[in-house]
């Protein structure tokens, strides 16, 4: 939709352009008349299938709903600051589609890995009750599961910024929300530079930036001093152990003793264990599939595993499962049934 306002807008300087007695000055004038009454009937087909958000009372950023919903309508830029668990990634994009927004064109939703672009938008659309692809879709490198019936479209940073080669003005989009900023990868620096300047041609886009609690003034300083508002996290009761290695022992074997201290207090539940780097996953892996663990499935997660690889971590299971990631698992992403975290600390 936002294209076609754009396409209309030319058409209609193109004919205030033409003189009154110019032949083709009808024809032209038809020609708009049509495409407008076309964009104008397609925009209420939008609003009729517009779904309708419903929100879990249990997110902390359910209590800021009010407030979100009035600063997005208020301001062309909002930094939204919230700790991990606060629903700002699922939640932020529904309170946008309630402040108005995804009607004249697609709300655009960065994520910084594929993984995460596509489990938000797996669980945004069963959120809205919508099948995915449909409402709710989503575009990362090799696979787009969007479509012209979409109102909100997750992608990585690097779909953007691929997508600023043949729009400039990224007329597909009426809203922005760039999460975890606070990653600050060339591509997030990029594209907050960007769409700064974008904002002055662009008076009908709104950004939303969503950031850990660190670097917040930043963003709203970059922004012109854009409101913050701060959700806060939800937190669980953790406990904390530490286990010293002894003199020696390979990573590996500093692994098993922490799984089988961890089956000590429950033998049937989930770990998620942060390892550094592919190799030391391979490795992991090997070690615990020799240590013939009963009813333990072992899945690794990083970022160069294919996709249906990847989100076999979110596929119901039977027993116990460990998951050995990389940082991929640390934003964005919540790996269901976990009980144990291990991080190696590397």
């Amino acid at each position: 939709m936002q294209r076609e306002v754009g396409r209309l807008r030319s058409q209609r300087r193109r004919l205030t352009r033409m003189a009154i007695d110019d032949p083709q000055r009808a024809a032209a004038l038809e020609r708009f008349e049509a495409a407008l009454s076309g964009a104008k009937q397609r925009l209420e087909g939008r609003r009729r299938t517009l779904p309708r958000p419903g929100y879990d009372p249990d997110l902390p950023i359910t209590a800021r709903r009010e407030e979100i919903v009035a600063a997005i309508r208020q301001h062309p830029v909002v930094v939204i600051a919230g700790e991990t668990g606060s629903g700002k990634s699922t939640q932020l994009p529904k309170m946008a589609l309630e402040a108005g927004r995804g009607l004249r064109g697609l709300i655009g939703c960065t994520q910084p890995r594929r993984i995460a672009a596509r489990s938000v938008a797996r669980r945004v659309a069963e959120e809205l009750g919508s099948e995915l692809g449909a409402a709710v879709g989503y575009q990362v490198r090799f696979a787009d599961r969007s479509s012209e019936a979409s109102y909100i479209k997750f992608m990585t940073d690097g779909i953007l910024l691929a997508e600023i080669h043949s729009d400039r003005r990224l007329e597909r989009y009426d809203t922005l929300i760039i999460d975890e900023a606070h990653e600050r990868g060339l591509n997030i620096d990029f594209l907050l530079g960007y769409v700064k300047q974008l904002l002055s041609r662009r008076t009908d886009l709104k950004v939303l930036i969503t950031s850990a609690t660190i670097d917040t003034q930043a963003f709203s300083h970059h922004f012109g001093d854009a409101p913050v508002i701060t959700v806060e996290g939800r937190g669980h009761p953790v406990t904390i152990e530490y286990q010293a290695p002894a003199e020696g022992e390979a990573l590996d074997r500093q692994l098993l003793r922490a799984v089988a201290r961890a089956s000590r207090i429950d033998a049937r539940g989930d770990i998620l264990v942060f390892l550094p780097g592919e190799h030391e996953i391979f490795q992991a892996s090997k070690a615990l599939k020799r240590a013939a663990l009963p009813h333990t499935e072992v899945l690794p997660l990083y970022a160069r595993l294919p996709s249906a690889a990847q989100d076999r971590i979110f596929q119901p299971h039977a027993g116990r499962r460990i998951v050995l990631a990389t940082n991929v698992a640390e934003t964005s992403l919540t790996v269901p049934g976990t009980r144990f975290v291990i991080d190696s600390g590397l």
